[in-house]
């Protein structure tokens, strides 16, 4: 039965299964992981640690459908551990193209979901995924040839299913209200698709990252590229859970909101 769902109460914007959660399928998406240059640590909430050198990946996604429905997705991620040796993925940067997955990310996960123009295009010469907001503003790409298939343990290591995911729900209000910051921890699994071959449908060959345009309002070019360790080319089915609170501090809104609780160096 469906209990969770979201306002208006009569109307949802969206319902989730609370056991089964978000699930996808018919999905395709470029990825790539390297190591950042420069210091990132303040993007992260207290609690959590990135790598030194840090570890950063950026995925495209087309969603062929799901139970909120088809959307795009471009995802930042931060490798993390937290206080209690957990290893995990701590997402900065996250956008969407639908309404629905927008509120969802952001009400249930406390992900920093925004809408924009995202694009999967498989082309003769390699596998494109962009990111423009506005839509006339490309803020990112990724670019993977995929020119050999990517080994099982390989995937297993850049991407293991189940990998715990982190990002901090934050909920100001007006003066007087209780104003919320959490660390929520969830859960991604992940299932390769197979050709008719029965071999994974993940590929792998050169790719790159690029930040065509800077921008002060989105800057998912903070996780700017040191070494390209891996580019990747892949269609899955998926499921994305709520796990737990990692930590939770209410206080008094403001006139002045108090910000986030953030690492500090």
């Amino acid at each position: 039965m469906v209990t969770m769902k979201s306002t208006p109460l009569d109307a949802p914007l969206f319902r989730m299964d609370p056991e089964r959660g978000i699930e996808y399928w018919g999905c395709r998406a470029v990825m790539a992981g390297f190591t950042v240059s420069g210091d990132v640590g303040d993007l992260v909430p207290r609690g959590l640690h990135v790598d030194s050198p840090a570890i950063g990946a950026v995925l495209v996604a087309d969603y062929g459908a799901s139970t909120l429905g088809p959307y795009g997705e471009f995802v930042s991620f931060l490798r993390v551990v937290d206080d209690a040796g957990t290893e995990g993925l701590y997402v900065p940067y996250i956008y969407v193209t639908d309404d629905a997955a927008m509120a969802a990310g952001r009400e249930v996960l406390g992900a920093p979901k925004k809408l924009a123009a995202i694009d999967v295009q498989v082309r003769p010469e390699a596998v494109v995924g962009t990111l423009a907001r506005p839509s006339d503003c490309t803020l990112a790409s990724v670019v993977v040839q995929p020119a050999e298939r990517l080994p099982a343990e390989l995937l297993d290591a850049f991407l293991p299913s189940g990998t715990p995911l982190f990002s901090l729900r934050h909920l100001p209000g007006p003066q007087g209200a209780t104003q919320v910051s959490e660390l929520i921890q969830w859960n991604c699994d992940l299932a390769v698709h197979k050709d008719a071959f029965g071999d994974d449908l993940a590929f792998t060959g050169p790719g790159s990252v690029n930040y065509p345009g800077r921008s002060g309002v989105d800057p998912v070019h903070r996780l700017e590229v040191d070494t390209l360790m891996a580019a990747t080319y892949l269609e899955f089915d998926m499921r994305l859970t709520a796990g737990r609170v990692v930590w939770s501090d209410t206080v008094a809104a403001t006139v002045r909101e108090a910000e986030p609780a953030v690492a500090t160096a």
